[in-house]
């Protein structure tokens, strides 16, 4: 009973976090031009071939956009998956090359993997036609950890985006159905939900995605990218 009540609290972070890490992003616009709702989808850590290619399916079948916040070096393996998000309507992300914490790695050397990761995102969409928009790219911090040292250094080049649903679809001591549930109780109009494109995400991840995509997509959502 505890670890489900611990799981549940956890899905929405406190409003605190929003205060201590300033210039970060947690929700996006709550409707769109038509006033439908809206939610804004991302997937961590891939891409993978085991796991991307299957949410890219799903989000086909209800004509939902994502963003991918995507390790720098899983693009280099599997540049033909990145290519096929970008081919659906998706956004890349950029979530450093190796997936380092901000709190264990020393200031110099998480702003170069973020550069890294940049710029084979940036080698990639050179060769996706037509060519991509000079939007600011996306950034977000693995484990969303980040320190006030590196916030002023990074908000110039990215837009920083954290979350305001976390699905915990990584958490194998939580069982795909409270994973949903506590999701779809969560969930309001204008959050950024978390995903994991990963194996170790695989189970909660293939029983909550359809799922809620079918729940909101029947009650009028959009999902659009960041």
């Amino acid at each position: 009973m505890r670890a489900r009540f611990e799981a549940a609290a956890l899905t929405r972070p406190p409003r605190l976090l929003h205060a201590l890490l300033p210039g970060c992003e947690w929700t996006g616009p709550h409707h769109t031009a038509a006033s439908a709702p809206v939610l804004y989808l991302t997937f961590d850590d891939g891409p993978i071939p085991e796991e991307t290619p299957w949410v890219l399916e799903q989000l086909t079948l209800f004509n939902a956009k994502a963003t991918f916040f995507c390790v720098g070096q899983n693009v280099e393996r599997y540049p033909e998956i990145a290519l096929a998000a970008l081919a659906g309507g998706h956004r890349l992300g950029n979530h450093t090359h190796h997936h380092r914490s901000a709190w264990a790695t020393a200031r110099a050397e998480y702003r170069q993997e973020a550069a890294d990761c940049q710029a084979v995102l940036d080698g990639l969409l050179l060769r996706k036609e037509p060519p991509t928009s000079l939007e600011k790219p996306l950034f977000r911090p693995p484990y969303g950890r980040l320190t006030w040292p590196l916030l002023p250094l990074l908000r110039p080049e990215f837009r920083l985006i954290m979350w305001s649903v976390l699905t915990r679809d990584y958490d194998p001591g939580l069982r795909p159905e409270d994973c949903l549930r506590f999701a779809l109780a969560a969930v309001r109009p204008g959050d950024i939900l978390v995903f994991h494109d990963s194996r170790k995400a695989s189970v909660r991840l293939r029983y909550v995605l359809p799922r809620l995509l079918a729940h909101f997509a029947e009650r009028g959502f959009a999902f659009l990218t960041l």
